[in-house]
């Protein structure tokens, strides 16, 4: 970003030098074809259009200026061409990008951290129910999640990773009816056989769907439910115990899967604060929409019919009203994601806090109207509310669902990707069983995050464990592949530490080839990357950056010889090697996904 900031500010000089009025953002961007140079302007095409001139007299005009400006640096800028009706292209020179390499190899380049320094984070994610499986339909959610918690890490933002459990609600009265009245038949029954268990979840599961089965047949079953779940609220000793155990059950699941994965929360000791935390604090939110709801315009907080307390939106806003209080007395997942909120920005983190939810995108209506609200409120200002909503992981005949039985529990996904990795590899006794592991999450991972969060996912095992093209295992493979050319330079004489630009490439004495160019251009983008992906809480962005490295890569090595190769030679490609590898590792590790030694 460094140059981006010298070549906006230079145009802009340029521009008031010139008498030329603009005073708007100076944009620029890569060009598709990079024949075309590194960056291009439009600026000379918007004011053609302001001031009625010929945008490309302009560009020649700008142009000439700013060559003029640059000439004593010529390790910047190569070359300044006009473009079709107007574009500004400019090129990088060899000798920058060859020093950006060598600051990369230094740990010296320039790194998006400071950008978002001082500024904090919550990103909510993974959020699996208590009670419920952990399914792959969970996985987009906890590294997708993950991944954008990084992102922002990257450039300077101080991340709160939190694990909003659904540890309340509704379903907690449905599943303690069933553990007294359905299964085995009586309570004692069903806690001895879920306690022996290995996995109690899944016994869980059992009972929930034969609750629902039967309440198809019998409604007063949902009924009798609702009373379990309000005992709860109401602090019913039976209803508490048993809602603790769900608990406990649930999280000999959780926490293998989070090792399995690596992933680490970093709030309330590791566990996130679930929808429980905030069982004493909802009373003041409501309170509050009751005495501000009318007062701005936007929301009005009324009773419903049977005395149900809903929130009304303004007909501009065109969202339908929100249920806030049952009536019964009991409170919804919107009453608790309000009094989270609150409690993040007035008690927890601060007012300015950034809060995102990674949730799918079937949520979206809820937290339009839970945006509206915070804001109606004075909590929040745009912008400070985000939900990146992920589409749906799907079998090939329909969505999953937990009622109906029919879900993939990621414990059997796990399983059946360490099976699937040794497969792919050449010989089996170099492989351990953390290798194993980091090669099949980082493929699960990897499959994930290459696309748009919100696009939907038919989950196919030919795509995810390949070692061609766009996959996690190819990614890695390269990485190897770095270290061990690496590994093998260790015992040349020849091959020193690259240290320092080479200066003959400064004064032009040797020529860098077109594949040697095109992985410094890479290697060059990588921090560019990262800040857009964390803008737009986009990981794919960077994915598709690391799968385009990985291919400058493997396309140099297919045509340059590294190791004996001249002496100036081999220490340049010995520097893009190193390089590669440092930037596969970092962004890799910036998605959560974790490099071997040996493929």
């Amino acid at each position: 970003m460094r140059v981006v900031t010298q070549l906006q500010t230079t145009i802009q000089q340029v521009l008031d030098d010139l008498g030329l009025p603009f005073s708007g953002e100076i944009h620029l961007e890569h060009p598709a074809d990079m024949n075309h140079g590194d960056y291009a302007t439009n600026v000379a095409l918007i004011l053609g259009g302001e001031m009625k001139k010929n945008p490309r007299d302009l560009a020649e005009q700008i142009a000439n200026q700013i060559k003029t400006n640059l000439a004593t640096d010529k390790s910047f800028i190569f070359k300044i061409e006009i473009a079709g009706a107007g574009f500004i292209n400019f090129t990088l020179s060899d000798a920058f990008l060859v020093s950006e390499m060598s600051s990369i190899i230094k740990n010296k380049a320039i790194d998006p951290q400071q950008k978002n320094k001082g500024k904090k984070a919550v990103v909510e994610y993974s959020s699996p129910n208590i009670a419920k499986p952990f399914t792959i339909g969970h996985l987009r959610s906890t590294i997708i999640g993950d991944a954008i918690a990084n992102l922002l890490e990257a450039t300077g933002y101080e991340v709160y990773k939190d694990n909003h459990l659904g540890d309340w609600g509704t379903q907690f009265g449905k599943q303690i009816y069933a553990l007294k009245n359905l299964g085995a038949g009586s309570l004692e029954k069903n806690i001895e056989i879920i306690s022996a268990s290995s996995n109690p979840v899944k016994e869980l599961v059992k009972l929930y769907v034969e609750f629902h089965d039967q309440a198809e047949n019998k409604p007063e079953l949902e009924d009798a439910a609702r009373e379990w779940f309000k005992k709860l609220e109401d602090g019913d000793k039976e209803a508490r115990e048993l809602w603790q155990k769900c608990i406990a059950w649930s999280w000999q699941e959780f926490e293998g899967i989070y090792e399995k994965l690596n992933i680490k929360f970093t709030e309330n000791e590791g566990r996130g604060y679930g929808e429980s935390y905030f069982e004493d604090k909802m009373d003041e939110v409501i309170e509050e929409l009751e005495s501000q709801g009318g007062k701005h315009g936007v929301i009005e907080y009324q009773e419903g019919e049977q005395g149900a307390k809903l929130v009304h939106f303004t007909e501009k806003s065109k969202l339908p009203p929100m249920m806030i209080v049952k009536s019964d007395g009991a409170t919804l997942y919107v009453t608790r994601d309000l009094a989270t909120d609150k409690w993040r920005l007035k008690e927890k983190y601060g007012q300015d806090t950034l809060i995102i939810n990674e949730v799918g995108a079937e949520q979206s209506l809820h937290f339009k109207q839970l945006f509206v609200i915070e804001k109606a409120l004075g909590w929040v200002r745009d912008g400070q509310r985000v939900h990146v909503g992920h589409g749906l992981y799907r079998f090939k005949d329909g969505k999953m669902s937990t009622r109906k039985g029919n879900v993939i529990w990621l414990e059997e996904v796990l399983e059946e990707a360490e099976k699937r990795v040794l497969k792919l590899t050449n010989d089996q006794r170099q492989m351990d069983a953390g290798s194993i592991q980091k090669i099949a999450f980082g493929a699960l991972k990897w499959s994930d995050l290459k696309r748009n969060a919100r696009l939907d996912v038919t989950f196919d095992w030919d795509a995810i464990m390949t070692m061609r093209g766009n996959s996690g295992p190819y990614l890695q493979y390269t990485f190897v592949r770095c270290n061990s050319i690496l590994e093998k330079a260790k015992n040349l004489s020849s091959a020193k530490p690259f240290d320092i630009l080479n200066l003959s490439l400064m004064e032009g004495k040797s020529q860098i080839t077109p594949s040697e160019r095109d992985l410094l251009r890479n290697l060059y983008t990588y921090f560019e990357v990262v800040e857009k992906a964390a803008l737009e809480y986009a990981p794919h962005h960077l994915t598709t950056y690391l799968f385009n490295l990985a291919q400058s890569f493997n396309k140099f090595y297919g045509v340059s010889q590294v190791i004996g190769s001249e002496p100036e030679i081999l220490q340049l490609r010995l520097g893009l090697v190193r390089a590669t590898a440092q930037i596969l590792k970092k962004g890799l590790g910036v998605l959560g996904i974790e490099v071997v030694e040996k493929m």
